[in-house]
């Protein structure tokens, strides 16, 4: 395993533990909304505080990008992007289905990736040229090549509603389309069990890079594409991504193309 990678998978196990241990005692969890439909927790804020200090005792110079703290910028190539826990809205409810979400960006590539499933002690690894792994055993995206066939993972446009209407008939259109249509709610898990053949493909918009910066490269070595609404392979910071396996991914990116944000905003 990279050096770099070992970091994060300890830094990820720390934030898993604390997550863990506070599962145990929901109702004592001090919550607090940032705005309508989006929450935080003092979990979340543990979490990153130990997932920071794993990762700048081991390289102090690093740039950090963290959901909850923000941007941490140092004169770095290298910068850790980290949501300490992706699906807060299910962790509070008690509803197993919630992780730990780092990356490493190089120069803008992300080339070290650790999803991290506290519930189920799910590790999913990835390193660029790599191969993507899950508990140490390699991974593939599924085979399936009908979208018609195909159980696809996404996530509703929550935290202000807008772009609801637009989502929902998107929504109709996509499941007239596929086998099945289901929203866990942890985009970064979503990204995982696309890797790992357990969803065939995920489409989210209004998500942020935390959510989808580890999960992506699990993906692509996992043998999937992942790109924008219109296919094309910038999706970092566009607010909008697709991910799946290459035929299944096709067959997306017709349905998703126009309701890209690029193409609704002329952007």
């Amino acid at each position: 395993m990279h050096p770099m990678l070992n970091i994060a998978v300890k830094a990820a196990r720390r934030a898993g533990q604390i997550i863990n241990r506070a599962s145990l005692d929901l109702d004592r969890v001090q919550v607090s909304k940032k705005q309508h439909n989006d929450f935080v927790t003092e979990v979340d804020k543990a979490s990153e505080a130990a997932i920071i200090e794993t990762l700048h005792t081991a390289y102090p110079d690093h740039s950090i990008l963290a959901e909850e703290s923000g941007e941490d910028y140092r004169e770095s190539e290298y910068q850790w992007i980290i949501d300490p826990l992706d699906g807060t809205t299910n962790f509070i409810h008690g509803f197993q289905y919630y992780c730990v979400s780092i990356a490493l960006v190089h120069k803008g590539v992300v080339q070290q990736a650790v999803v991290y499933d506290p519930t189920r002690n799910d590790l999913f690894t990835a390193s660029r040229g790599r191969g993507a792994y899950l508990n140490e055993r390699r991974i593939r995206v599924g085979k399936l090549d009908r979208l018609s066939d195909a159980l696809i993972g996404t996530g509703f446009p929550f935290r202000d509603g807008q772009g609801l209407n637009a989502y929902m008939r998107l929504f109709s259109e996509m499941t007239l389309s596929c086998a099945g249509l289901r929203r866990p709610g942890a985009a970064a898990l979503d990204l995982a069990n696309v890797a790992a053949g357990r969803l065939d493909g995920f489409f989210e918009q209004g998500i942020h890079p935390w959510d989808v910066a580890a999960g992506s490269l699990i993906v692509t070595e996992a043998g999937g594409l992942v790109g924008n609404y219109t296919g094309e392979s910038d999706f970092l910071f566009q607010n909008e991504i697709v991910a799946a396996n290459p035929k299944v991914y096709a067959q997306m990116v017709k349905v998703l193309d126009m309701y890209s944000r690029t193409r609704l905003t002329g952007e």
